[in-house]
C-alpha cells in the first residue's frame, strides 16, 4: 500500500466531532469583509523566530512580506509548490487581487501561521495560542480568515 494511500486509509478512522449547538454569526457581504490568512505551514518572516517541533506559538505574518521562510518539518511534506510560488500554502497574491476586483473589501495588515503538523496535545493551541491569535485578528478588524492547512 503507498503511503498516500495508508494516510487516506488512516484518516477515514478519524472521528469527528459534532455540536449541539455550534457557534454563527452572519458575516458581511464578502465585497465589505477583510479577510486575513491562517495557515499552518509555519511560515514566518526572516527576522521571526523559527518554529520548533512542538511549537504551539503562532507569527504574525505582515501583509506586504513576501520572502517568507517554511518552517514545516515534516519529511512528508513536499517543499516545491512552495518554493516556485508562495500562494501554494499563503495565497496573499490572490487576497491581493480579489480586494483589487472589489470581491472582498479588503486584505488584513497581518496574518497568522501556525505549526500545524503537532506530534503531541493541541490543547494549548485549542484553548490559548489560538483563541489569541483570533483575538488579535479581530482587534484588527478581520471580518473572515481563509484557513490553508497543511
Amino acid at each position: 500500500m503507498s503511503g498516500d494511500v495508508a494516510m487516506r486509509a488512516l484518516g477515514d478512522n478519524f472521528p469527528v466531532p459534532t455540536f449541539d449547538d455550534p457557534a454563527w454569526v452572519t458575516p458581511k457581504p464578502l465585497s465589505q469583509a477583510m479577510v486575513a490568512i491562517v495557515t499552518s505551514a509555519a511560515i514566518h518572516t526572516t527576522d521571526d523566530e523559527r518554529f520548533a517541533p512542538g511549537d504551539t506559538g503562532f507569527r504574525y505574518v505582515p501583509r506586504a512580506a513576501r520572502d517568507l521562510v517554511l518552517g514545516h518539518w515534516s519529511p512528508n511534506f513536499d517543499r516545491t509548490g512552495f518554493a516556485l510560488d508562495l500562494n501554494v500554502v499563503f495565497p496573499i497574491d490572490r487576497l491581493e487581487e480579489l480586494a483589487a476586483d472589489g470581491t472582498i473589501g479588503s486584505v488584513a495588515p497581518r496574518h497568522v501561521a501556525f505549526a500545524g503538523n503537532q506530534p503531541d496535545d493541541v490543547a494549548t493551541i485549542i484553548h490559548d495560542t489560538g483563541p489569541a491569535a483570533a483575538a488579535e485578528l479581530k482587534a484588527d478588524g478581520v471580518d473572515i480568515v481563509l484557513l490553508t492547512p497543511v
